[in-house]
């Protein structure tokens, strides 16, 4: 199919970091006149980062707009057109068009393509109990939903706050809700928060977060939410206890928003979200692209699917599938799985497999922990840092790292992210030449002091 000036037509499903990412970069392969693009957003947002909607709830950022990279008038002045409050609702597959509705009217049409990018990203999980679907209940996913929750905490008369899951984003609504004066609860159905962490380095994060006064109940199930006679929440219930809440968050994880996708026949991998090629092609579809939240990738280190819903991936996903969708030719080759997040003035950072994820996938590993400081000791300012390694037996190959500190301590994870996409050892690791002054490290790196002692545990074993 080309339309009526002759150009392709590519139809792109998801206004935020993938789907944009794509439409961009298939423009600058390519002008109008060979190309035309075609892009639908159901929300009132473009190009927007939904990991600072914490701080912003927070108020560490106190401008919406500044989460914003570029505004759907910036992507509509660079030939694309795109419809914003544009729900697509079927994928037509066979006939290469979407039909989308429009929000606020109900109108529905067609659109035909050549060429189609799926960006739908993922939706937070909502627990099928009673009352999940309260006022005053929050998933935060989107712009849309970080402007809801600040709306509800603007006429809330009460002060209390339940968050219901301790992954990245129970705990950062945690400490955002805190900063907002809120007292704060935080129901984990997990023994530590951080299930992205082993237990030993949960515990740490565990501690902190009830050092900033945050109540942690672990090891507990929400049954159901409780309403008053408006229809508002008032409490979550446990097997044991009953929490009262004026605002409750749902922090339990996104699942991959694939219901078009998988309505249209479309593969889907066993965590729900579609599956592609290198290039970022959906598996047997020649013209059909999917990036961002929606899609699985390989972990290089297991070697599985996995979905990680993380922005980082969606706009490379994005550069890949516009430089494909244009022309050219390029791939995502997979991830490692690295994360870093924060609680108060503590660093947590994670990359590669947990000790569950290497016996899951059948390695045989060893793991050693070390406590070291993020400067030289001596130097004003140095820090407790630990650090918690995993290497392969026999062959000593990194799996995963695992880091807790303060100020410095967060960013030493991207040492490792390196390591592990290089594929090297934990000896190897150890003659890393790394930048070295007493304000910045003590001469032994704390990431290089766990290789040496994985070094020698993996030499130690047959």
């Amino acid at each position: 199919m080309n339309t009526a000036s002759g150009a392709e037509r590519l139809v792109v499903i998801g206004g935020d970091a993938a789907g944009m990412s794509a439409a961009s970069q298939a423009r600058r392969m390519k002008g109008p006149d060979e190309l035309e693009i075609v892009a639908f957003e159901r929300g009132h947002f473009t190009s927007y980062s939904a990991c600072g909607i914490p701080y912003w709830v927070g108020g560490d950022v106190t401008d919406r707009d500044r989460l914003i990279a570029r505004s759907p008038q910036e992507h509509q002045s660079r030939d694309i057109d795109l419809r914003m409050r544009t729900e697509v609702t079927e994928i037509d597959v066979a006939g290469g068009r979407v039909r989308a509705r429009d929000v606020d009217s109900g109108a529905e049409s067609w659109t035909s393509y050549d060429k189609l990018v799926i960006a739908t990203g993922a939706r937070p999980i909502r627990p099928d109990m009673p009352g999940a679907d309260a006022s005053g209940v929050h998933g935060v996913q989107t712009l849309d939903d970080g402007q809801a929750l600040l709306d509800t905490l603007a006429r809330t008369r009460g002060r209390r706050a339940v968050v219901v899951g301790a992954g990245y984003i129970g705990v950062e609504m945690a400490e955002a809700l805190i900063k907002r004066d809120y007292e704060v609860t935080v129901v984990n159905r997990g023994s530590e928060p951080m299930s992205t962490l082993d237990p030993d380095m949960g515990r740490l994060v565990h501690e902190a977060m009830e050092g900033l006064g945050i109540t942690m109940v672990n090891d507990t199930e929400v049954t159901k939410l409780l309403t008053d006679d408006d229809g508002r929440v008032r409490a979550v219930v446990t097997r044991d206890a009953e929490y009262p809440a004026d605002v409750v968050v749902l922090g339990i994880g996104v699942r991959p928003e694939t219901g078009l996708a998988q309505a249209a026949g479309l593969p889907l991998g066993t965590h729900g979200g579609l599956l592609t090629d290198l290039a970022m092609r959906v598996r047997g579809y020649e013209n059909v692209w999917a990036g961002g939240d929606c899609v699985e990738v390989l972990d290089l280190v297991s070697g599985q699917e996995r979905h990680v819903p993380l922005g980082t991936h969606a706009n490379k996903h994005g550069q890949v599938i516009g430089t494909n969708a244009g022309g050219g030719y390029a791939t995502f080759p997979g991830v490692v799985g690295t994360a870093v997040s924060k609680v108060c003035d503590l660093e947590i950072a994670r990359t590669g497999l947990r000790e569950k994820d290497a016996r899951r996938v059948g390695l045989r590993f060893e793991s050693v922990t070390v406590e070291s400081t993020s400067r030289a000791g001596y130097y004003p300012g140095a820090s407790p840092m630990t650090v918690k390694m995993l290497a392969e037996r026999r062959t000593g190959r990194l799996l995963g790292v695992q880091i807790v500190g303060r100020e410095g301590a967060g960013k030493r994870v991207d040492i490792a992210a390196v390591a592990l996409t290089a594929g090297m050892t934990v000896d190897q690791m150890t003659a890393l030449d790394l930048g070295y002054a007493p304000p910045f490290s003590p001469v032994w790196d704390p990431v290089l002091v766990a290789a040496r002692k994985a070094a020698r545990a993996v030499a130690q074993r047959p």
